[in-house]
């Protein structure tokens, strides 16, 4: 049985605000566990415990939304190659600079962030026939955040932390954005 397409929002929705909300907890835990100056696993547990308890509650309580991304997602794979191939490089492209320019990696994720979602906007309208307004919703604000963080970055030159943190905040106030308007929406 297909989901209508605000059953596939609210889907969204719901994964943008648990994507917000594990950013959002997981950038907060590993500021106090840098302040601690506990060590570097400490980090990797925090991140990860922050998705699977988000994700946990949040797909556990709503089993029936997998259904609906997984469906959403597949308009993609009747694109043709050239469109997924630019829509990867956009999505995986800035993620993977990051190797080459290690000190820009707040950047290059808001970037990475800000492409994909944007492009995959544009192409599931185009290709698909679909607007999932949520999804520009938070490549917009994502590539928006790259010019604040720059600021915020050179403005706390001694101490950079604080660009790191801002940074992830505003990825997740980007998922968390998008996640309200998805799940507020009324078609």
């Amino acid at each position: 049985m297909q989901n209508s397409p605000l059953e596939v929002r609210r889907a969204f929705g719901l994964l943008f605000v648990g994507v917000a909300i594990s950013v959002g907890s997981a950038s907060i835990l590993s500021e106090i566990a840098f302040e601690h100056q506990d060590p570097i696993y400490y980090y990797g547990i925090i991140w990860l415990g922050s998705f699977a308890i988000t994700f946990g509650a949040v797909f556990g309580k709503f089993r029936h939304i997998l259904p609906s991304v997984r469906g959403r997602m597949k308009n993609s794979v009747k694109w043709s190659s050239p469109v997924k191939a630019i829509n990867g490089l956009c999505w995986a492209a800035p993620f993977a600079m990051i190797g080459v320019f290690p000190h820009f990696y707040q950047y290059l994720i808001l970037l990475g962030i800000g492409l994909g979602n944007a492009s995959t906007y544009v192409f599931m309208k185009k290709f698909s026939g679909l607007a999932n307004h949520e999804q520009i919703i938070v490549g917009a604000i994502s590539l928006v955040a790259i010019p604040v963080a720059v600021f915020i970055d050179t403005s706390f030159v001694s101490n950079q932390t604080v660009a790191v943190i801002v940074s992830r905040l505003m990825i997740a106030a980007a998922y968390g954005t998008g996640g309200i308007y998805a799940l507020a929406a009324k078609k």
